[in-house]
């Protein structure tokens, strides 16, 4: 049995919750920076108009020519392109300064203004995008025109704007970093929990989950799983042995009972009554025997110790020497019995005698179940990385309801209660079949009857 893959990607806790903690980060950061460029630029705002209305008050102390000094002084010193002024008389005629005609959206208030377009003039060293302006009546009845460009403004603030931003990538970029480091040692310790888990499910309850030294959440879990193994394994330990010990112990007293019942047989006279209830009784004993012999076959099986005499084999000659062992009792029953295997099957890893005792078991089902004059296909073919081994059947079938407890231990199927057998065999076959970490289907054929298939992993999928 196969465990679901570790999560990839997005799909992982981890990186969720990293990913959402670094959305949340940015997040978060813009809005810092959508707040602290606000503030900057509100400040800046208003003390640009503040400035300005400074200046303002500063030339309505003067007059006259007093004032158009004034004013040439202050160009002196003012920043080219960036502030302004016009002196207009009573009739709105220029009289001083670089602006000649007031801007056409300015009201003669007396109050701040924001001018999307300031100065219509073909000097380059004037306003002309989003300045701040005012016009105000001077002391002898003139009008004063101060201008001040925003652009040096924008400026300041698109500084701080890409400083803002610089400090978010530098911050994001190892953010991302940190998230991809952070993410695959969850990953390597979920694999690593996960190879425990399989080997695990696949009955080596000796297995545990591996702990790390960090003693983190994930430690905490494996610890309470691995807590939970013991527990179970000392169970069913039990259980196995009080199974197996009654198996064992029932065996001799049977086998000396079947001795006895036999030498009664012998002595008593051939075509008696007493003879053929011996017969009957006799072949009881022989069907308690067989039972129990199974039984301690399934043990024997679910050991996983003898794993480690596994060997490399190749499916074609195994298959092979399954085929012409049961081809006679397939042509003896009148059941066309068919090998179908393709070439260059990758080799697996296994033993030869379970591995040909479980097909063996799968085969003799099949020609059992299936009338005289039908036909049994044992076959292999390649699929990916695996080995598929098929037995299909012309017979009645496995319905779907019964697919999976016809693997239980004495389970026989309604269909074949007309057939012998005790039902240990395919008990047997998934024993097999576990030990190896194969995978066994049930299906229906093309020929109308049941269809198993085994899949075997290859040798580099076991190493």
């Amino acid at each position: 049995m196969s465990l679901l893959n570790p999560s990839n990607g997005w799909r992982s806790s981890s990186s969720r919750l990293l990913a959402l903690y670094s959305f949340l980060f940015v997040a978060w950061s813009c809005t810092l920076i959508g707040v602290v460029y606000w503030e900057v630029t509100s400040y800046l705002d208003n003390l640009a108009r503040h400035s300005l209305m400074q200046r303002q008050q500063l030339f309505a102390r003067f007059q006259g020519e007093q004032l158009v000094e004034a004013l040439a002084t202050s160009m002196t010193f003012d920043m080219r392109a960036v502030d302004a002024y016009g002196l207009f008389d009573a009739r709105l005629q220029p009289l001083a300064g670089p602006i000649r005609t007031i801007p056409a959206n300015l009201p003669l208030d007396g109050t701040i203004h924001e001018l999307n377009n300031c100065v219509d003039s073909d000097d380059p060293d004037m306003p002309r995008d989003s300045c701040d302006a005012v016009a105000s009546r001077t002391m002898d009845g003139h009008w004063l025109v101060l201008v001040r460009d925003n652009g040096s403004l924008f400026a300041v603030t698109t500084l701080i704007l890409h400083a803002l931003l610089w400090g978010l990538s530098l911050t994001i970029i190892p953010g991302i970093a940190g998230w991809h480091l952070l993410r695959r040692r969850p990953l390597r310790r979920i694999r690593g929990i996960q190879a425990s888990a399989e080997a695990i499910v696949a009955g080596d309850l000796t297995r545990r989950l591996p702990v790390s030294t960090r003693r983190d959440e994930l430690d905490m879990l494996a610890v309470i799983v691995n807590a939970m193994l013991d527990r179970i394994e000392k169970l069913m330990n039990e259980v196995k042995g009080v199974c197996d010990n009654i198996a064992h112990d029932l065996r001799t007293p049977l086998t000396r009972l079947r001795a006895q019942l036999y030498r009664i047989q012998q002595q008593s006279p051939e075509d008696s009554l007493v003879a053929t209830q011996m017969d009957q009784v006799i072949a009881e004993a022989d069907t308690l025997m067989a039972r129990f012999r199974g039984l301690l076959r399934i043990s024997e099986l679910e050991d996983h110790q003898r794993r480690s005499a596994f060997v490399e084999l190749e499916p074609k000659a195994l298959l092979q020497e399954v085929h012409d062992f049961y081809l006679p009792l397939a042509e003896e029953g009148g059941v066309s019995l068919h090998l179908q295997v393709d070439d260059d099957l990758p080799p697996l890893l296994g033993d030869h005698a379970l591995l040909f005792e479980a097909l063996a078991n799968l085969l003799s089902n099949s020609i059992k179940f299936t009338p005289p004059g039908g036909s049994v296909i044992l076959g292999a073919r390649a699929e990916g990385g695996s080995t598929c081994i098929t037995v299909d059947d012309s017979g009645p079938g496995i319905p779907e309801a019964e697919r999976k407890a016809v693997f239980r231990r004495f389970y026989r199927s309604e269909n074949g209660n007309q057939q012998s057998g005790f039902g240990l065999g395919l008990s047997i076959v998934a024993a097999i079949v576990n030990l190896h970490g194969f995978t066994l289907h049930i299906g229906t054929s093309s020929l109308g009857g049941a269809s198993l298939s085994l899949e075997c992993r290859q040798v580099k999928a076991l190493v």
